[in-house]
């Protein structure tokens, strides 16, 4: 680190990381329930306590196969037709996993050829939740999903950056004294003054055209202890969870559907980003990385982490955020000059920063859930753990979950196939759209397989399911306004993108918070149609909404289908052009192609994705971000304010010449 500490690997720590810590996969037993209640770490067989991981462990044939989860316990049938196989977690199934008995449905002594030729059974239950493991039997050494993957000096352990010997940082790209010069990332060599050639060597300079290739707004980026991001992908207990990639049994790139990507593909973009500087007297910006995305996705959760705040995991993650605080007080001297106003901090929880420490407020919060608090004034969640209702006044303040003045809201990660770009089902004309209105998604209790909550959504998808429901009910019955030129369905279609092109209205409804609604919508093609009051949409605090998006209050759900004909075909030409003039901003194009850059450097050659997503040439996620930077460096209010920091950047003196 640049503190000159030791960055330890998960479950080590002290000085040169020597002193190994003891995490545990369980909570305390009881007799009726001898592995403690469930969390996603539980286990039956050999718990790793540096990770607080399970696996087969010694006396068996594959000692470091996993054994997640269900794998290591009694699976009950459904109770039903049709119903889902539920794990008894009272119970130990030692009987399977532990076999030598190729009849049974073995795990821990099961030899791969034999399973996938057939001759042995094998637990179904069973397979290779952790990172860096592939095959069905997890006998296949695979790439792990670490930061820029160590930027190409240093290895990946499980989502943490090894470094090689002169190179340190979360991502390796940091370089130290002994590493040449050619070697440094572009970010960080030296800024230069392009002079033309045939300029006139006079003491004159004000009139040459000169470039200073350094632009800003310059962003520090705060190389934190682990525990904030590197142990957060380390410890993960679902591969998928929390990172925007993956990788198969030959290394190459395998993208996830993980919305909650979207955080470490924007914090991969500012680490490689010509904006990062690592001079903090220089910045406008700091960046605090914290990896919330991996809590609250469970991918993190453990007895260690829960214990002390279960169990709520929005107080667990809200201390995290105060511990980064503290650290960044503690050892840096850049909070104080501007009390926060420029600091950055990524909020990626179902309803952003509501729960963020009130001593950090004061900074600018990118999330994806812009709730003003203005209608909905408390925790939206029907996720009981995940309310931040119950945290203290002392410990979250009295802020609203957003506030446009100073806050951002960014798009979800997506990414599209590259056979759905070369289709460009974003530009389907009108003529083509045939639906005048599409929502799919779930709906709630009234449907198979929806939410029971009745606060789920804060009920709006019910009530807009109760008015124009396109598919009987549990009890048969279709909306009150059921209308064939209005789909509103809760299973999920095979044929969703193409019925989203196909529409030109797209609902965007909230879920547990926020849900990439409006992400499908806008990168179809599809005019968005947002329902729910006083909640800000990405980007909606700096781009005009009315050009081509509807806003329709909660309560005008019933008049739905007049409000939407009451728009002629000029209107809607206009919203659907502008939709195709803005669709690539909500892409992370810039992450995608820093990971194809990596894949040709491997591989020789650059995947379709990478030759498609090349193509684009707007604006994607991360230069709209820096756009808004850039604006608000010139134009907050309290910049004005703000005694200026001598900044060791620029021209020198001697090039500039005074004006009387």
């Amino acid at each position: 680190m640049e503190l000159g500490q030791c960055r330890c690997f998960h479950g080590f720590t002290g000085e040169g990381c020597s002193e190994k810590l003891w995490l545990e996969c369980n909570f305390p037993g009881s007799p009726g329930r001898p592995y403690g209640p469930w969390v996603v770490s539980i286990c039956s067989a050999h718990c790793d306590t540096t990770r607080a991981m399970c696996f087969c462990g010694e006396g068996t044939k594959y000692p470091n196969r996993p054994v997640p989860e269900g794998c290591g316990f009694k699976i009950n049938l459904p109770s039903k037709p049709n119903g889902p196989k539920l794990a008894d977690w009272t119970k130990a199934d030692f009987d399977n996993i532990f076999t030598t008995n190729g009849s049974k449905f073995g795990w821990c002594n099961i030899d791969p050829k034999e399973a996938y030729a057939g001759k042995v059974k094998f637990k179904e239950e069973c397979d290779c939740k952790y990172d860096g493991l592939g095959g069905r039997f997890c006998e296949i050494p695979t790439t792990c999903s670490c930061l820029n993957q160590c930027s190409g000096h240093g290895h990946c352990r499980g989502g943490f950056c090894e470094c090689d010997k002169s190179w340190y940082g979360v991502d390796c790209s940091i370089p130290s004294v002994l590493s040449p010069i050619g070697e440094w990332p572009k970010w960080l060599q030296p800024a230069t003054l392009d002079v033309p050639v045939e300029a006139p060597i006079t003491s004159d300079l004000v009139n040459i055209k000169a470039e200073v290739k350094k632009k800003r707004p310059l962003i520090y980026v705060y190389d934190l202890p682990p525990e904030f991001n590197s142990h957060l992908l380390e410890g993960r207990h679902y591969r998928y969870q929390c990172v925007n990639r993956l990788y198969n049994d030959q290394n190459t790139t395998i993208w996830t559907d993980q919305p909650y990507g979207a955080q470490m593909a924007l914090y991969e973009s500012i680490l490689a980003s010509s904006y990062r500087t690592l001079n903090g007297e220089e910045a406008d910006y700091f960046y605090v990385p914290v990896l919330d995305s991996c809590i609250i996705i469970r991918a993190y959760e453990t007895p260690q982490g829960m214990r002390e705040h279960a169990p709520s995991r929005s107080y667990l993650t809200l201390d995290i955020y105060k511990k980064a605080y503290d650290h960044i007080i503690e050892h840096y001297p850049y909070w104080n000059s501007s009390s926060g106003r420029d600091h950055i901090w990524f909020f990626s929880w179902d309803e952003g920063a509501c729960y963020a420490p009130r001593e950090i407020w004061n900074s600018m919060m990118l999330v994806h859930w812009g709730n003003t608090n203005s209608k909905h004034n408390h925790s939206t969640t029907a996720y009981w753990a995940d309310s931040w209702d119950h945290i203290p006044f002392d410990k979250r303040g009295n802020h609203p979950c957003f506030d446009p003045e100073k806050d951002l809201v960014l798009p979800a990660w997506k990414v599209r196939h590259p056979g759905t770009l070369k289709s460009k089902l974003w530009a389907r004309p009108l003529i083509e759209r045939t639906k005048l209105f599409y929502f799919n998604g779930n709906l709630g209790s009234a449907y198979a397989n929806g939410r029971p909550e009745s606060t789920y959504s804060m009920g709006i998808r019910q009530k807009l399911a109760e008015e124009f429901g396109s598919t009987p009910n549990k009890q048969g019955k279709l909306g009150k306004q059921y209308n064939k030129n209005v789909t509103v369905i809760s299973k999920r279609s095979s044929n969703y993108h193409d019925e989203l092109a196909s529409s030109i209205f797209c609902g965007v409804l909230p879920g547990d918070g926020w849900s990439p609604r409006l992400e499908d919508s806008i990168l179809e093609g599809c005019i968005p149609v947002i329902i729910q009051d006083g909640i800000f949409l990405p980007y909606e605090n700096v781009i005009d909404y009315k050009s081509f998006a509807v806003r329709i209050k909660e309560e005008e759900i019933q008049q739905l289908v007049q409000i939407l004909q009451g728009f002629n075909q000029t209107q809607i030409e206009f919203m659907l052009s502008n939709v195709r003039n803005i669709w690539q901003r909500f892409l992370y194009r810039d992450a995608i192609l820093l990971e194809a850059d990596r894949q040709k450097s491997l591989f020789g050659r650059v995947n379709d994705w990478g030759v498609e997503f090349s193509k684009l040439v707007g604006d994607d996620v991360f230069s709209t971000f820096i756009q808004v930077l850039h604006y608000k460096l010139h134009n907050d209010p309290w910049r004005r304010h703000l005694q200026s920091r001598r900044k060791n950047f620029g021209l020198p003196k001697a090039c500039l010449r005074s004006v009387a």
